[in-house]
This record gives structure tokens, sequence and C-alpha cells, in this order.
């Protein structure tokens, strides 16, 4: 039996703005063919995504990566993570 490994798509991050004062992250990302604008509230927990078409797709692995990455996460930097679905 061949052992089929999990879809996969890796998730471009670029950070553009960064306030420790105001509590927020904002930065792109691109995954397949979409790509957001998105704002980080760390301080609240809540993340802001646009465009609507395709959000529902990053939102929840963003969030992820955002939250255990913040503190290290620098403006003009270039991140990346893998999601376990294809695109």
């Amino acid at each position: 039996m061949a052992c089929h490994p999990f879809p996969q798509t890796t998730a471009y991050v670029r950070i553009i703005a960064q306030s420790w004062q105001e509590g927020h992250i904002r930065g792109y990302v691109c995954a397949g063919e979409y790509q957001w604008e998105f704002c980080w509230q760390f301080k609240a927990k809540k993340l802001h995504i646009c465009p609507a078409l395709g959000r529902a797709l990053i939102k929840e692995p963003l969030g992820r990566f955002l939250e255990a990455q913040d503190y290290q996460l620098e403006p003009g930097g270039d991140y990346e993570f893998v999601i376990r679905a294809k695109f």
C-alpha cells in the first residue's frame, strides 16, 4: 500500500508595519494564487484579512502562525509556513 502525503501549500508572509504601543502587526500573505492584506491586533487577538475572497482558507492557519511568531516578526521581514491543504 502506497503512502500518500498530505496535500500542502506554502504561505508566504511579508510584514510591512508593527506597533507595540498600538498592539498590531500589518502585512501581506499569499498562498497558491491568493493574496491578502492582514492586520493582527495581538493585544486583542483579532485578525482582519482583506479581501474576502478565499479568506476562510487562510484565517485559521495565519492566525496560528502569527500567535506563535508575533514577537519574532519584524517589519520588512519575509516568512513562510506550510498549510496542510492544497490551494
